[in-house]
């Protein structure tokens, strides 16, 4: 691997593992990041020229976007499917979290999130929402979760 490419700042003190990446399978890569610059208030960092890759301001773990089908992803780890129906949904979720819940919710859904369940206090102690995005993953539009004492 090119070391140019690897950033030493990226790299836990200690060597231990960090989270970097969630990635989105998507059918179109620059309409997704669009839209989750919209409805959910993040800046674009970059969409290639390519329309393959495409990432967004998130912190310390970004949240990059790729097309359902490449070949060379295909055919190392198999195709990617998508939930058949409203009634399904994929095995992951993402979580957005906000010190405005409601006010997030109403945003997503204003810029074309589809409503799944309004914002609700759960036993756990987080306020949560729930939307699909415009390829129909759930994302959970939720509160900070104090850590247990």
């Amino acid at each position: 691997m090119d070391r140019d490419l690897i950033s030493d700042s990226v790299v836990a003190p200690d060597h231990s593992p960090i989270f970097g990446y969630v990635v989105l399978y998507v059918k179109d890569v620059a309409a997704s990041v669009a839209f989750y610059a919209k409805a959910f208030g993040y800046a674009v960092r970059r969409v290639d020229e390519s329309h393959r890759w495409g990432e967004l301001e998130t912190g310390n773990t970004t949240i990059a976007f790729t097309p359902m089908h490449q070949h060379e992803t295909d055919a190392l780890t198999g195709a990617v499917h998508n939930p058949g129906s409203s009634k399904e949904r994929s095995p992951i979720e993402v979580c957005f979290v906000y010190s405005d819940v409601d006010a997030a919710y109403k945003r997503a859904v204003e810029n074309g999130a589809v409503a799944v369940c309004e914002p609700q206090v759960k036993e756990w102690g987080q306020k949560v929402g729930y939307v699909r995005d415009i390829d129909g993953n759930v994302i959970r539009v939720g509160s900070h979760v104090k850590p247990p004492k």
